[in-house]
C-alpha cells in the first residue's frame, strides 16, 4: 500500500516505515503528526483518486530530527566580464518516518474514471 501526500508545499509518494526528508517542520522531535491532503492511494492494485484530496484518508508519521542539508553552491558568471559570484545555502529538513496510511473515507476508483473517458471518446 502507497500513497501520494502533498507535506510542506511538496508531494511525496510514501509507504509504510518509509523514511523521508521533508522541509524543515515545526513539530518538535518525536512527536507524531498526521497528514491529511492524501492525494492518490492505492491499496494493493485498488486506486482511489482525489479530487483534489481523498477524503477521510491521513498518513501518520513520526519526526525523527531536525537537521541541515548538503551545502548547495550558487555560481554566477558572465562571460568576458570578469564577473563571478559565488553563493551557496544548506536547506533546513525535517526526517520523518511514516508509521501507518489510513484509508478510511469515499472511494473513487481510476477504473471507473477511465471508462467513462472511453465511452466520451467512443460517443464522438
Amino acid at each position: 500500500m502507497y500513497a501520494i501526500v502533498e507535506i510542506a508545499g511538496q508531494q511525496f509518494k510514501v509507504s509504510k516505515d518509509l523514511k523521508v526528508y521533508v522541509n524543515r517542520l515545526s513539530s518538535e522531535e518525536g512527536s507524531k503528526i498526521s497528514f491529511d491532503k492524501v492525494l492518490l492511494l492505492d491499496d494493493n492494485g485498488t486506486i482511489t483518486l482525489g479530487a483534489p484530496a481523498v477524503e477521510g484518508a491521513s498518513v501518520e508519521a513520526k519526526v525523527l530530527q531536525h537537521l541541515k542539508g548538503d551545502k548547495v553552491i550558487v555560481f554566477k558568471k558572465k562571460r568576458r566580464k570578469g564577473f563571478k559570484k559565488r553563493n551557496g545555502h544548506r536547506q533546513y529538513l525535517t526526517q520523518i518516518v511514516i508509521e501507518g496510511i489510513s484509508a478510511t473515507g469515499t472511494k473513487k476508483k481510476a477504473a471507473a474514471k477511465k471508462a467513462d473517458v472511453a465511452e466520451a471518446t467512443t460517443e464522438e
